[in-house]
């Protein structure tokens, strides 16, 4: 698992070299807050509720948005083989599934942006821009991605002093240096916690996801009529 890792962080930082050497970081990150406010308008009502909020939030800020990640992942990139040993097994595989959601979404953000190119960004550019870049399977994947991680990180929240190790590590983690890193699992932590029912936070966005998705890459669907997306 640490060589998945470790893999992740290779990938999503040689993509992000490689976008900043094409002068694309800035409408990468553009493109990612407009998909903020796009899933967060697609699940306004599941975003509203109390119990559901941090949630939404994780996965939009921490996970999916335009937030420089780069010095997380030079913390875990410095200790991740330490960190295996100290965390169980299951909070391991949720950071995997994370990072490779991260990943994989950067790629497919970068792909987007270069498909946008210099038109100005909306639902209507965005609509054609995802159906030239399609990569349907990718999609797909980081769909699945997603329900998969909100399950584990449902089950990572349950394992007996995963909150007090979380929060006694803090302070050696700011004296070495990994606060960045600390608080990203921290704010995962309190994202879950309270979250009760994961299945029924998971299932309706997956499900709305994947419709989205398949009718945005269906050919016989005319976007410039039919576009699924929201107004954002």
């Amino acid at each position: 698992m640490v060589e998945q890792i470790i893999a992740h962080l290779r990938q999503v930082n040689a993509r992000r070299s490689l976008a900043e050497q094409m002068q694309l970081l800035a409408p990468i990150q553009a493109l990612q807050q407009w998909q903020c406010q796009r899933l967060l308008a697609t699940h306004a009502e599941l975003a509203q509720k109390p119990s559901y909020a941090k949630a939404m939030n994780f996965f939009v800020e921490e996970l999916y948005g335009p937030k420089d990640f780069s010095q997380r992942d030079a913390d875990l990139m410095r200790v991740i083989p330490k960190l295996a040993k100290a965390l169980p097994n299951k909070a391991m595989h949720a950071i995997e599934q994370a990072l490779w959601l991260n990943a994989l979404s950067f790629d497919l953000d970068m792909a987007m942006a270069q498909a946008l190119g210099d038109v100005p960004l909306n639902r209507e550019s965005y609509a054609l821009a995802y159906r030239e870049v399609g990569r349907g399977d990718d999609r797909a994947q980081q769909i699945q991605i997603v329900a998969g991680l909100g399950e584990q990180l449902a089950d990572v929240v349950k394992i007996t002093g995963i909150g007090l190790l979380i929060k006694l590590s803090r302070r050696p983690a700011k004296m070495a240096g990994l606060l960045s890193m600390h608080e990203f699992l921290q704010r995962g932590f309190e994202a879950f916690k309270d979250l009760g029912n994961v299945k029924a936070f998971i299932e309706p966005v997956i499900a709305t996801e994947t419709a989205l998705n398949q009718k945005l890459l269906a050919p016989d669907v005319n976007l410039t009529e039919e576009n699924p997306l929201p107004h954002v």
